[in-house]
């Protein structure tokens, strides 16, 4: 599995910078998705063994395709690479946007960003707006699920205790997700951790000021605690191209207050504290992320007695 790393081998030795199990566990599957979403383009096929770039492959021929709400220039995107006036830092943090990988280096070919992962059969960028990286961030707040009289509840199966996250369904596809989203440029990750969480799990674009003025207290003494970086680095997400890729940081936050007035808004549809165990199907790499909290925190995740294994 570390074929696919070179540039990136240093990497390797972050902790917190589980891209080889990643890599190795995920590889590209739901970055080789078609359609593309949001589309009915097709991305051209890759078989599994030509995925990683140093695999010689001279018949290798993407389809190329940018949405057209990237290419209509919106404030989060970044102009086509041969526009005039665009000459994008990569990897390093240029201007307000970050372009640097939280894997490492990664190659730039012909003034394009190459995805660290590998091949993923579409040049371009899809829907996303900037070449290179795009970083999101995803803040898993999670506590003890509890009985009436408030003592915690154990799996029948397993005996340990079930841990519950604040989980949105996604209106775009219907899937269960991490409430997350994009970092603003220049904004710092706990700063977007906080807000996407509060836009969409608890709706404050729409309360009056003194709703707002209680919502940010709790939430200061929420996001202020300790907290447990899950997972850093690249992503699996379905809107990956070879030019322009998710990255995410997940971090998990414990709520002791039980109280969050949880209000579905921005693109969530429905929003609540959802069981944790390994039957859950979310978004993207959601499970991944929400596993190793499970596993962190020593709350239930599978029935399976096999399952708790690592590899």
């Amino acid at each position: 599995p570390f074929s696919d790393l070179s540039a990136n081998c240093w990497s390797c030795l972050h902790p917190v910078n589980m891209f080889n199990s990643y890599n190795a566990k995920f590889h590209h599957s739901k970055a080789l998705t078609s359609p593309y979403p949001g589309s009915h383009i097709k991305r051209s096929q890759v078989p599994e063994d030509k995925v990683g770039w140093l695999t010689e492959w001279k018949d290798y021929n993407p389809v190329e395709y940018t949405a057209k709400s990237v290419l209509a220039g919106p404030s989060w995107a970044d102009p086509q690479i041969n526009d005039e006036g665009f000459s994008p830092k990569f990897n390093e943090r240029d201007g307000e946007v970050e372009r640097k990988s939280l894997n490492g280096l990664y190659v730039v070919e012909n003034g394009r960003p190459r995805n660290p992962v590998g091949r993923t059969g579409l040049t371009g960028r899809g829907l996303l707006g900037r070449w290179g990286p795009n970083h999101a961030a995803d803040p898993i707040v999670t506590r003890w699920k509890r009985d009436g009289s408030g003592s915690k509840v154990a799996h029948p199966v397993t005996g340990k205790n079930i841990l519950q996250f604040v989980a949105i369904k996604r209106r775009d596809c219907g899937e269960w997700a991490i409430p997350g989203g994009m970092v603003d440029p220049g904004e710092k990750i706990s700063a977007t951790l906080k807000r996407e969480f509060e836009e969409e799990a608890l709706n404050s674009l729409q309360k009056s000021p003194e709703e707002k003025a209680k919502l940010e207290k709790q939430l200061h003494k929420l996001f202020s605690q300790e907290h447990f970086v899950v997972y850093r680095g690249y992503v699996d997400d379905p809107r990956n191209t070879d030019n322009a890729w998710m990255e995410t940081e997940a971090v998990n936050y414990r709520e002791t207050m039980d109280n969050l007035p949880l209000e579905a808004g921005d693109d969530a549809g429905v929003v609540k504290w959802v069981d944790i165990s390994e039957k859950l199907e979310l978004y993207a790499s959601h499970s991944y992320f929400i596993k190793l909290v499970a596993e962190k925190q020593g709350a239930h995740w599978s029935e399976d007695p096999g399952s708790e294994c690592h590899e």
